[in-house]
């Protein structure tokens, strides 16, 4: 059996009864086996992907009404809860936490008969940008095992990238959706903040987490997204906007006002083949008749500061619930309150995921929220409306994904600026809240994939989609 690109292409096929829906799930269950090495899944849900697909087929056959994700095999990174399976948060502190409910994106999901085969592996916490910092081991790149995945959604780009599945949902704070899907050659989308609920996400920092979507092609993201998408009780944060039906408004036919942000194109880490790439995409929009602007954001070097601040900040303040008292890791060693605190948390935390609450503490604590914390969110304010001032005048913005494709496994472990640098494209969308997506832009001489980023105004992901198809068909 082929590996499907295509979900409606699925559907037709099942339709026409070439092939049953438990067939289909058990070659990606081969799939997954057969690729173990690449250290995807921490959980592969076999028995009750097969039982659904049993209960899928029957319903097919009777001739019922079938969901808009019918047949869909799709995995979740392991931020997602979903009732009575573990979630960890790839961290030790959550080893052997079971969760009392689904998440609102999961249970939509399942409500149009899409099939979860599994729960992918992260970085702790989300936390990373290469899938290293999983108590699990790393992850690997399917297109060159000595590279990384990107992060912190890497097992989710390369579940898809590998065929290991159709589709996955990843989140994105500051980029871990659209960087592993530029290094993993697949598409990935950051919706507008508020567009998802986040009902069911085990949160990094509130105010950035978005719950994002991994797929083969266009259709079949903004299939899922309309799904997913829409107001929900549980998520007082969530929009209430209207959820347009994406994957039907696919078409394209208008010309365009587009920006290139001339300092990310100048910026000394970009390499020279990912500059060629973009350069090479916005010659040809020019060639098809669209106007194509070189803009210059003079605050580009404060984005990554204000990212850090605020998200360690958050992370700081989210993560003090996991302490060893009510669920997950407790340290054997530890003979009373204070020692049962400080070790579960010192033992269970990784390296990174201490890190950053250590930093997040520092900027809150009281001599320093002023010059930090609260200076952060008068510069993210700017920041934001720069951005959209740029997009009131262009319809989007496009830049290169990542400065640099895959990077060697272990290269970046000890430096953990150079890591943050990986973020330098992506974190304006998570810190502005606007949509943004990566789409495949070519390779580089060492065959590794190079990632487009597009980014428009919120709410405006029927547009991102629609131009994003038409850059993938061109």
């Amino acid at each position: 059996m082929e590996t499907y690109h295509s979900l409606k292409f699925l559907q037709q096929e099942l339709k026409q009864q070439k092939y049953t829906l438990k067939s289909v799930v058990e070659h990606y269950l081969k799939q997954i086996e057969e690729q173990k090495h690449l250290n995807v899944f921490l959980d592969v849900y076999d028995t009750e992907a097969l039982a659904k697909a049993d209960e899928l087929q029957e319903k097919l056959d009777a001739g019922q009404p079938i969901g808009k994700l019918f047949g869909l095999v799709i995995g979740i990174k392991d931020v997602l809860v979903h009732q009575n399976h573990e979630v960890r948060s790839a961290s030790k502190i959550l080893e052997g936490f079971e969760s009392q409910f689904t998440g609102t994106a999961v249970q939509r999901l399942i409500e149009e008969d899409a099939i979860i085969i599994g729960a992918q592996n992260c970085d702790e916490f989300a936390m990373g940008s290469s899938t290293e910092n999983s108590t699990y081991g790393p992850t690997l790149n399917a297109a060159d095992n000595s590279r990384v995945p990107g992060g912190s959604s890497g097992a989710s780009a390369v579940s898809v990238q590998a065929g290991l599945c159709m589709a996955s949902l990843g989140t994105d704070t500051g980029g871990s959706v659209r960087q592993p899907a530029a290094f993993c050659g697949v598409v990935g989308i950051k919706p507008t903040y508020s567009r998802v609920s986040r009902y069911g996400l085990i949160a990094f920092a509130s105010s950035f987490d978005c719950i994002g979507v991994f797929s083969n092609n266009i259709e079949d993201n903004a299939r899922i997204l309309e799904v997913v998408a829409g107001h929900d009780e549980y998520d007082s944060t969530v929009s209430r906007e209207d959820v347009p039906v994406y994957a039907d408004n696919l078409q394209f036919n208008k010309k365009l006002k587009i920006a290139y942000v001339k300092e990310t194109l100048e910026n000394e880490a970009l390499q020279s083949e990912i500059k060629e790439a973009t350069l090479s995409k916005l010659e040809w929009l020019k060639s098809e008749g669209h106007q194509v602007n070189e803009v210059t954001f003079p605050h580009l070097d404060y984005l990554l500061p204000t990212y850090y601040i605020l998200t360690t900040a958050e992370a700081s303040t989210n993560l003090s619930r996991f302490d060893g008292v009510r669920y997950g890791y407790r340290a054997p060693e530890a003979h009373n309150i204070e020692s049962m605190y400080k070790l579960s948390r010192s033992q269970g935390f990784g390296e990174e995921v201490k890190r950053r609450i250590m930093l997040g503490t520092f900027v809150l604590s009281a001599s320093y929220f002023d010059a930090y914390y609260t200076k952060a969110q008068k510069v993210r304010r700017i920041l934001r409306d720069e951005t959209r001032a740029m997009l009131a005048e262009y319809d989007f913005i496009i830049m290169p994904t990542t400065p640099t494709t895959a990077f060697q496994l272990g290269s970046n472990r000890d430096n953990p600026a150079e890591m943050y640098l990986e973020d330098i494209f992506t974190v304006q969308a998570n810190v502005t809240g606007i949509p943004a997506i990566s789409i495949p832009n070519g390779t580089d001489t060492q065959n590794l994939p190079i990632g487009l980023q597009i980014m428009t105004d919120i709410f405006k992901e029927s547009e991102l989609y629609a131009f994003a198809d038409y850059l993938i068909k061109s």
